[in-house]
């Protein structure tokens, strides 16, 4: 605050640049505590976020800024506007508001009586937000801005705690974990989403009337009406119960007081602090070298501190729920792919957080076990890392490792070095857990554990039956086999042959498997290269650039030649596209198979350079805008062009979900792709999804349609004859 004042003193003096000049002017009706309250918020918000990028300088700056001028804004309102406002305080907000949903509400209802506030520009909230961020800095001394250079040579600058943060870390915990509001579980079940009169019905919290800050689509423009049965769908997911897995729960708490690190469940734990050598003060090197391990040390300690954020958020929701019965809300995104509101307690989370939690309904096992005792083990066998194996082999292998699951189930903190080096170790001793006292010992007699079963490259399986291209089909477990077929396997030993003898050794399922799983979302070469590296240096292989080079391109040669189909389906959506945004098309829109309607807008950014005191020269992202203001929608093809075909196929692989749980009864949930019930629901899920990708590339040619919609001067590639019912009898479709 002092700081803050004596700034403005120079302001108000003359003594301060033109660059200040936006503080100034916004800032001045602002009282100090007010302004250090913001920015001392955000900024710990944005530096332990959980999110990737968030702590990046401009995007910690840029933050701040947004932040000031909310509180400008809802000033203003009140003092222009005091009955509009206080009617909108008494009406729409209450406690389970947040700050966003706040401004969003206010911002439409004064919106609605053409009250409009006058905006800030981009550059006054970064110089805001630079000002604010150097405040913080400079009077704290718990931050720092840390540059790194990447392999392009850009460099990256973000917000990291300092040594002397790190030195206070259990004195200011409560203050690091001042988050933004975090959307929570329900303890009752949300509302329903849906339409009325052509308007949204929002659904998710229940005491939320508006649900600005949760729409029903992310990304979204809100006008879109979607089909009836993408949200009978969402309202399903919506009504599932769900506890913690107290089990999970009390390992965890007892790593947690240790500080043992398991997979991605990373605890607080300072490392360890060299003793100041007696003769530090006479020997210089000893003391250079006592200051480096240190250094070190305390480097070592922000690292982890960071690391640890996500960890200690699950554990707080853990225990903030340990005895309840919950409920998650759940939204779309813009292909219509569910995802849950809240951040924790969730499918979609970490492994770690997978098995921290179960179905509340859970059903009988059985007297002998039956179907539910096959699927534990299956889970059992899957998280262990023997995904690729059949399910008679899985089942087997539980069988002949009973000892070590028992040891697993009865003591996992003892006989950690059993499991934690497994594939998914935490969700693998859960199953554990389960399996032994439903199917071992027998003292239980009900289960709730969530069963996952996963479609096998789902992108490739998708084009596949756009393309009737049958080669595919087989490779990807659409084609019923006696085992899992492996297309990453294939390509490998397809690339082989077009690298030189000395560089076929590199080539397996694992160096391709990233690639060739992400080129169906249209993956770069760039990002190829990536994949592949890291792959490689896992080998102590560290390939010159023209080799790594050779490996990427015989690798799209090989895609080429094993999943043709998919390739040409991918550069026709490509090619065909680009035409339609070039010919004066501004959006790409079509319709799934249920009726979700995907609006896709990708539009060009006008690069501006801003120099900056605190860090020098600054990149900023800045849409168009014409003379008063107002942002120019400008068509960018390159955009449409990549971004359509991955796109195209979530918004498939999400409408064969939508359509699968329609006559399924029991407890369910989604993790994109992969479809997850309790062990004696599962017979009937896999039969439901064979279905419905048999229903879905039957009915009509997708293709074919899609290609009306931007005006296709050529038919879509169809390659192939194959038949969408062989689906029907293919083990290993989802699995």
């Amino acid at each position: 605050m002092d700081y803050i004042d004596k700034e403005f003193w120079k302001l108000t003096n003359g003594q301060a640049g033109k660059y200040y000049q936006p503080v100034a002017k916004h800032l001045t009706d602002l009282e100090s505590l007010a302004i250090a309250s913001i920015v001392m918020k955000v900024t710990f918000d944005q530096v332990f976020s959980t999110r990737e990028r968030e702590d990046y300088v401009l995007n910690v700056i840029t933050k701040i800024g947004q932040a000031l001028e909310a509180e400008c804004k809802f000033r203003w309102y009140k003092s222009e506007h005091p009955g509009l406002m206080k009617y909108i305080e008494d009406t729409y907000f209450h406690d389970a508001c947040g700050t966003i949903q706040k401004e969003s509400i206010a911002s439409q209802k004064f919106g609605e009586r053409d009250i409009r506030w006058d905006k800030w520009s981009l550059k006054t909230r970064i110089v805001l937000g630079k000002f604010g961020l150097l405040a913080v800095m400079k009077t704290t001394n718990w931050f720092e801005i840390n540059t790194t250079i990447n392999h392009r040579k850009r460099k990256k600058s973000r917000v990291v705690p300092t040594k002397a943060f790190t030195e206070k870390r259990d004195e200011l915990i409560k203050t690091a974990e001042m988050f933004s509001g975090i959307p929570w579980p329900m303890l009752i079940e949300p509302n329903d989403w849906g339409y009325k009169d052509g308007k949204i019905v929002y659904g998710g919290y229940v005491v939320n009337k508006l649900m600005q800050g949760h729409d029903l689509t992310r990304k979204s423009n809100g006008l879109i009406i979607h089909g009836e049965l993408p949200i009978a769908f969402l309202n399903k997911l919506q009504k599932v119960k769900y506890r913690v897995n107290t089990h999970v729960l009390g390992v965890a708490e007892e790593f947690e007081r240790t500080g043992k690190i398991v997979g991605k469940f990373i605890p607080i734990s300072p490392s360890f602090k060299p003793p100041r050598p007696p003769d530090a003060d006479e020997d210089k090197e000893k003391n250079l070298a006592w200051r480096r391990l240190m250094a070190e040390s305390y480097n070592a300690d922000r690292i982890n501190f960071k690391r640890s954020v996500r960890t200690r958020t699950q554990m707080e929701a853990a225990r903030k729920f340990r005895d309840e019965v919950y409920y998650l809300c759940w939204s779309f995104d813009y292909r219509g792919r569910a995802y849950p509101i809240p951040a924790f307690l969730t499918p979609q989370d970490t492994d770690f957080g997978k098995a921290c939690i179960r179905f509340a309904d859970e059903q009988p096992v059985g007297k002998d076990g039956g179907t539910v005792s096959t699927w534990l083990a299956f889970q059992v066998a899957t998280t262990f890392g023997l995904d690729k194996a059949t399910i008679i082999e899985r089942v087997q292998w539980v069988d002949n490792n009973r000892d070590l699951i028992t040891r697993v189930a009865k003591d996992p903190i003892g006989n950690l070095p059993d499991w934690e080096g497994v594939e998914e170790p935490w969700q693998f001793m859960a199953a554990c857990h389960e399996y032994y006292h439903c199917c071992i010992v027998c003292d239980k007699n009900t289960t709730g554990l969530m069963v996952a079963v996963d479609a096998t490259c789902s992108g490739l399986q998708i084009l596949a039956g756009l393309a009737k291209d049958a080669s595919t089909a087989g490779l990807v477990n659409v084609c019923p086999a006696d085992r899992p077929s492996d297309a990453y396997k294939a390509v490998a030993i397809e690339a082989k042959k077009y690298l030189p003898e000395r560089m076929q050794s590199w080539m397996d399922r694992k160096t391709v498997k990233r690639t060739v799983m992400t080129i169906p979302y249209n993956a770069t070469k760039d990002s190829s290269r990536k994949y592949i590296r890291e792959a490689l240096k896992e080998k102590d292989i560290d390939p010159e650039p023209d080799e790594l080079t050779e490996v990427v391109n015989a690798v799209y040669k090989s895609m080429d030649a094993i999943v043709p189909g998919p390739m040409r389906v991918m550069r026709w959506i490509k090619k065909h596209v680009g035409e339609y945004i070039k010919n004066g098309g501004t959006e790409v829109e079509w319709e799934t198979p249920t009726g979700f309607v995907v609006n896709q807008v990708r539009n060009h950014i006008e690069t501006v350079q801003m120099r900056l005191q605190l860090l020098g020269r600054v990149r900023v992202n800045i849409p168009k805008t014409d003379e008063d203001g107002k942002v120019i929608e400008t068509p960018c093809p390159r955009k449409h062009r990549s971004s359509t075909a991955p796109n195209f196929i979530h918004s498939l692989d999400a409408s064969i979900l939508h359509s699968s749980f329609q006559k399924f009864n029991g407890p369910f949930t989604v993790i994109h792709d992969s479809v997850l019930c309790r062990a004696g629901d599962m017979g009937t899920l896999n039969t439901l999804v064979r279905e419905t990708y048999t229903d879905i590339f039957t009915r009509d040619c997708w293709l074919t349609r899609f290609g009306k919609t931007i005006n296709a001067s050529e038919p879509p590639p169809i390659v192939g004859t194959l038949d969408p019912n062989v689906v029907t009898n293919s083990t290993y479709f989802f699995c």
